[in-house]
């Protein structure tokens, strides 16, 4: 039996922390999001998407936008006008670059995303579109887990205003996700079905 003056973990120690959620909770919302996916025809993804444009036309102010590239199972951007796209830096904030998207290259070790050319024109966006595995009501997102967009706003948002646009399906919006100190909320959201201020809630 552990005495009571000792944690149950054996080393004397402080108690072991709650074990992080995020890791379960990645796996589910990425197959939940694989599986809506999977579902749609490419025309109904093609009208998605398209919606998804509109909703962004409307709600976007004037700026610099900076969009992505879609991977996998994440809504692309359609026809959406973007000047900027991401190159990743190891450990560091995105940086972003002009060029056209016919100019971007699969990066080695980052699966099938794709970015500009390193010699690409630098700019500073105004406005950053935010890929996500979920987000929920308050403006908390979810990504893959590697920290760059969240290092990225931080460091954007130091040097002056940014506005931060979560990018997703309507079937990513949920009640609520866990947070740590270091996750950057997003401003709003947009998705096929219409946009949401966090700001204003």
């Amino acid at each position: 039996m552990a005495s009571e003056d000792l944690p149950a973990n054996g080393h004397g120690g402080p108690a072991d922390p709650k074990p992080d959620p995020k890791p379960a909770l990645r796996r589910r919302l990425r197959a939940e999001r694989a599986a809506y996916f999977a579902s749609l025809t490419a025309l109904n993804r093609t009208g998605l998407e398209a919606a998804l444009a509109e909703v962004l036309a409307a709600n976007l102010p004037r700026g610099i936008v900076a969009g992505y590239h879609a991977v996998g199972s994440e809504i692309g951007l359609g026809q959406a006008v973007i000047a900027l796209h991401p190159r990743v830096v190891r450990d560091g904030p995105l940086t972003f670059h002009t060029g056209p998207v016919t100019a971007m290259k699969a990066v080695a070790g980052l699966g099938t995303i794709a970015e500009p050319p390193a010699t690409a024109p630098r700019g500073t966006p105004d406005i950053v579109l935010v890929p996500l595995l979920a987000i929920d009501r308050c403006g908390t997102r979810l990504g893959q887990g590697g920290g760059h967009y969240d290092r990225t706003l931080a460091a954007l948002r130091a040097a002056g205003p940014v506005l931060a646009v979560g990018v997703a399906w309507d079937c990513q919006l949920v009640d609520v996700l866990p947070a740590d100190p270091w996750d950057a909320p997003l401003d709003a959201l947009a998705t096929p079905s219409g946009w949401r201020d966090f700001t204003r809630t």
